[in-house]
């Protein structure tokens, strides 16, 4: 739940914006907020931060950033046979078998490259949080593409105004513009279905009856 200090905040922006935005609606749309899993890069800090906001929501470290770090300084000539070695344990068919890989990838590249399999073992706990979930899940979760697809539409829009009056007005754009890529992206996934019953499994204590939420 957000605090009454953050609400109050966000109610006097959204109800100063435009007439057509009535307090009821904005209460409404800002009153529930659950954070089952968040997916973040490898920003320090990030999967603290948001335990400490958080505390029940769980996390997922980008596998698409931490594979990039892990090939930045990896030679030409080795990349094919590291990657495919690299895909063992991260597209393992649980954690068990992930582990196992792990350790196989690090007796074979260590001498060369021994801060890959380092780094991977240091972050494991949020790295392998994927591997509980169905696959269906784990393709919305070990990314995070989707959220870097919206800051990229917030840039765009921000980008063309340079100057703005105050803070609220910056914020206020921010906002009008966070509703309407939201809903826009509110569409109907194929596997939605599936992926809301595996949720409703997992999160059976945190998800209310016939609480609906968007599958990003």
């Amino acid at each position: 739940m957000l605090s009454s200090e953050i609400r109050s905040q966000i109610l006097q922006v959204c109800c100063q914006c435009d007439k057509r935005l009535c307090r009821k609606n904005c209460v409404v749309y800002i009153s529930f907020i659950l954070i089952l899993i968040a997916c973040v890069d490898g920003l320090t800090g990030f999967p603290e931060a948001i335990s400490a906001v958080y505390p029940k929501t769980e996390v997922q470290q980008c596998i698409i950033h931490q594979i990039r770090n892990s090939t930045k300084y990896v030679s030409y000539k080795d990349t094919k046979a590291l990657m495919a070695d690299l895909k063992k344990f991260y597209g393992a068919v649980d954690e068990e078998t992930a582990l196992y890989e792990l350790e196989q990838f690090a007796a074979n590249w260590d001498s060369k490259y021994p801060k890959i399999s380092a780094s991977w073992k240091a972050h494991w706990s949020e790295l392998s949080t994927y591997f509980k979930y169905p696959q269906s899940v784990r393709t919305l979760i070990y990314t995070t593409n989707a959220i870097e697809n919206f800051n990229c539409q917030l840039r765009k829009v921000s980008k063309n105004r340079s100057v703005f009056p105050n803070d609220d007005s910056l914020l206020k754009m921010l906002y009008l513009a966070q509703v309407d890529i939201t809903r826009n992206r509110t569409g109907r996934r194929r596997d939605q279905s599936e992926i809301h019953s595996q949720l409703e499994i997992f999160f059976a204590d945190r998800l209310p009856q016939q609480q609906k939420f968007t599958v990003m």
